[in-house]
């Protein structure tokens, strides 16, 4: 059974992509020496993905724990908030079944007509309700 491991390190005090040049080929080569079978990098508008293939759960925590993995992941840009790290793939592989398009917001409709209330006015009388005039007669 294959393993995944997947590192996502966002834009932070200075660019992703700075860290993975400054830090990429330790990565992959400690991945490679560890049993990595295969691995690829994925670049974003907010940061980078590396997704690394090992052939058991073993070789991947063993190549999670590394001494320059974890100097790596201690030098992202965002240290708080800018690091994923987890198994499996991660966003960039693709859905299965594609998501069906929204509708438009349409700017130019027309809204609409606001209802109208039936009010009925009644004129007031000096007597209270429910009470008669007598006439004596």
């Amino acid at each position: 059974m294959d393993s995944w491991l997947s590192i996502e390190v966002l834009d932070g005090a200075f660019a992703a992509s700075a860290w993975q040049r400054a830090h990429g080929d330790r990565l992959t080569e400690a991945a490679l020496t560890n049993g990595a079978e295969q691995w690829t990098w994925h670049v974003h508008r907010w940061g980078v993905t590396l997704e690394i293939e090992f052939s058991s759960e073993e070789k991947r925590d063993r190549f999670r724990s590394l001494p320059a993995v974890t100097a790596a992941l201690d030098a992202v840009p965002d240290p708080e908030r800018g690091l994923l790290v987890y198994p499996g793939r991660g966003g960039g592989s693709g859905a299965r079944v594609p998501r069906r398009p929204r509708p438009l917001p349409m700017s130019g409709c027309g809204a609409l007509p606001t209802p109208q209330e039936d009010v009925a006015l009644r004129l007031a009388t000096a007597e209270p309700p429910g009470f008669e005039v007598c006439t004596a007669g």
